[in-house]
């Protein structure tokens, strides 16, 4: 979503590089369609099993059209993989609105099921951010991998000084999952700074949907448990 400017002299960090690995992404999506068709009936949406089966379908094509590296940005995949990110996000959001309506109005009375159910809700919303993040940050892990976009999304500290980080460095699927972790966590930014307005308002929402859960699901656990 960024832009190049030609005339921008290039900084050290940003290089070509041999792209990173599909596996780490595919094996935490498949942990999130897990969690989504587990959750209780009054919490997911509707048709569970088809809505997951159209994710798991997407996933698979992603992974066979690109199975090892990421090391080119190839069009078809990287709209499967939004398309995807965004039927995740979708899905979440109504399991989020109703584990919120549920809080409000008394419908969950067991503390153990509100764990379970709150934590599964959170976890995919830590997922399905740090996929956005990981797809739009310079255009998406092919781009970067071809380093064909040099102004970042997020500075990393590891941009910022090149002593911090390895001649190769490059960010990965896991460092976008940190970022989301720490944000739904933390409420804020920590180590790493959004830089474009779609960085901000992402972690925005971000932090506002997992500040409601969070806060609502522990009200709700310590009436329960009184």
């Amino acid at each position: 979503m960024s832009e190049e400017t030609p005339s921008r002299q290039a900084p050290f960090w940003h290089h070509a590089h041999s792209g990173e690995q599909r596996w780490p992404v595919t094996a935490v999506v498949l942990v999130v369609i897990l969690l989504q068709v587990t959750l209780p009936t009054s919490l997911n949406i509707k048709f569970p099993l088809i809505i997951c089966g159209i994710e798991f379908l997407l996933l698979v094509l992603i992974t066979a059209m690109n199975p090892r590296r990421i090391n080119q940005h190839l069009p078809t995949p990287r709209t499967l993989g939004l398309l995807l990110a965004a039927l995740m996000t979708a899905s979440n959001l109504i399991s989020t609105a109703r584990l919120i309506s549920a809080l409000l109005h008394g419908g969950v009375t067991d503390a153990n099921s509100l764990v379970i159910s709150g934590g599964s809700i959170w976890f995919t919303n830590v997922v399905v951010f740090a996929l956005w993040y990981w797809e739009f940050d310079r255009g998406g892990p092919g781009a970067r991998a071809q380093a064909r976009h040099q102004i970042p999304d997020f500075m990393f500290p590891q941009m910022s000084d090149p002593d911090l980080a390895a001649p190769h460095w490059a960010t990965k699927f896991f460092d976008y999952l940190y970022i989301s972790f720490t944000n739904a966590s933390a409420f804020s930014p920590t180590d790493v700074l959004p830089l474009t307005r779609w960085a901000k308002a992402l972690m925005l929402v971000q932090s506002v949907t997992s500040l409601i859960v969070v806060a609502l699901v522990i009200a709700r656990g310590v009436n329960i448990l009184h």
